[in-house]
């Protein structure tokens, strides 16, 4: 897997949150269905504002919490979609884009972060 350029994750974490917006659009508007999308909504929108926060990070210390919280941001995200389908708010095709996006996204990161913490450990 190759590291992805700051711009680039910064265009991908945008468009999945435009994503998220969009699937939160969709859901019925049942009482359950707001409540879990505010939830997805919430997060899903916050991954990408961790990451860029984490760019114009003042230390690697300060790099590597925030994008742990964008990766925070994202388990979450997963976990309001796993309800969504589970209660059959949504059809589970909808939703295998942006699982596949998240695990993508969560990967990345990952990687990010123990790359740093490798340059930092003496």
């Amino acid at each position: 897997m190759t590291i992805e350029k700051p711009m680039d994750l910064k265009i991908r974490t945008r468009d999945f949150a435009l994503r998220i917006i969009r699937l939160y659009s969709a859901l019925p508007r049942t009482t359950v269905s707001q409540v879990l999308g505010k939830q997805i909504l919430r997060s899903g929108t916050s991954v990408g504002a961790q990451f860029r926060e984490g760019i114009r990070a003042k230390s690697d210390a300060d790099f590597i919490s925030k994008l742990e919280g964008a990766l925070q941001e994202l388990e979450e995200t997963c976990y309001w979609m796993e309800l969504i389908e589970r209660a059959q708010l949504l059809p589970a095709p909808r939703l295998t884009a942006l699982h596949a996006e998240a695990g993508e996204l969560t990967a990345i990161l990952v990687s990010m972060v123990k790359s740093v913490k490798i340059r930092r450990t003496p």
